[in-house]
């Protein structure tokens, strides 16, 4: 680990203006100082931005949620309000890393949390990500657990966040701080540039953010409907996703009124599940209709030599929950 200076903010602008050079904002560290422990991020400065007055999960009239950064994962999990309205993102955080790491992690370093990709995270390795041009073993190599859908010729890593998935499937919107002030951005989406991004040509850059943005909170709108997070592994616990779905849906005598449906382990970003969504529309809710919604979403589909398993899987995954999702409706009637 090579030596950096280190500040600790006591406002957001006292963070902008230490962020200088080659600098990472500190929150609880848990991906960031394995990185560095790596020789995989090397800054020369750490802004600790833990004291920020961005630790709480705040109700909105409407029963939507603003969710500040600093927030722990834990404490964002056993929020009340997040149990009832929003189970999906509490099953979620559930899911990712120990309780431990949970007790440490915040909800802005979720977010921006690296690959795990094994090429990413081993410096003697090439890796288009990590040092651009050097190219992606991963492609003929070991790429049993990376992506099937969004990558390219320069990189198939996956997004590891199990939150940051649910928060796609929320529609949940990103505030981030800047130089020029504070601005919203969707952390997926069809419409104006969202924090996530595909890898194209630019692996490197895993967001949209610029040099020394500030994730200052995350805003989710009401959830007027069932939802659930499932997640498949290679063994129960402290393992990252091979596939997860996070779902919601809406039925009205035996109709799909409306669905919301995103993918993890499966792209650079969690995958929401726009073409399936669209399909199911109006569709009948059965388990026929499910196939065929998800079969329609996983034919953009570019599996590698030895990650295939993840097209039937995630369509098995989704098909599963959905169906459960739509039994429960039925029993309530």
């Amino acid at each position: 680990m090579r030596p950096f200076t280190y500040a600790r903010a006591a406002s957001a602008e006292e963070a902008l203006a230490s962020h200088t050079g080659n600098a990472f904002y500190l929150g609880g560290g848990t991906n960031l100082v394995d990185l560095m422990r790596l020789g995989v991020a090397e800054p020369e400065r750490l802004v600790d931005v833990t004291r920020l007055p961005y630790g709480t999960v705040e109700e909105e009239p409407d029963g939507g949620l603003a969710i500040g950064a600093a927030v722990r994962n834990s404490d964002l999990a056993a929020h009340d309000a997040v149990r009832r309205r929003f189970p999906m993102l509490a099953q979620a955080v559930l899911a990712g890393a120990s309780g431990q790491i949970r007790n440490m992690a915040t909800v802005g370093g979720n977010l921006l949390q690296r690959t795990r990709c094994p090429y990413f995270q081993d410096v003697t390795k090439p890796c288009n990500k990590r040092s651009p041009g050097t190219g992606c073993p991963a492609i003929e190599g070991d790429h049993g657990n990376l992506a099937i859908l969004g990558h390219s010729h320069d990189c198939v890593a996956t997004h590891p966040s199990d939150m940051a998935v649910a928060l796609a499937a929320l529609d949940a919107r990103v505030r981030v701080r800047g130089g020029e002030g504070e601005r919203v951005v969707p952390l997926v989406g069809r419409g104006p540039e969202p924090l996530y991004r595909l890898p194209g040509n630019e692996p490197q850059r895993d967001t949209t953010l610029e040099p020394g943005d500030l994730i200052t909170g995350v805003e989710v709108d009401p959830l007027p409907m069932p939802s659930r997070y499932r997640k498949v592994r290679e063994r129960a616990s402290f393992a990252f996703a091979l596939v997860s779905v996070g779902a919601a849906l809406d039925v009205v005598d035996g109709t799909v009124q409306e669905s919301r449906v995103a993918l993890g382990g499966v792209a650079h970003q969690p995958w929401r599940a726009w073409r399936m969504e669209d399909r199911l529309r109006g569709a009948p809710a059965t388990e026929e209709a499910f196939i065929r919604a998800a079969e329609a979403e996983l034919e953009a589909a570019k599996p590698l030599r030895d990650n295939t398993y993840k097209v039937r899987l995630a369509r098995n995954l989704i098909v599963r929950t959905l169906a459960e999702l739509a039994a429960e409706q039925g029993e309530d009637r």
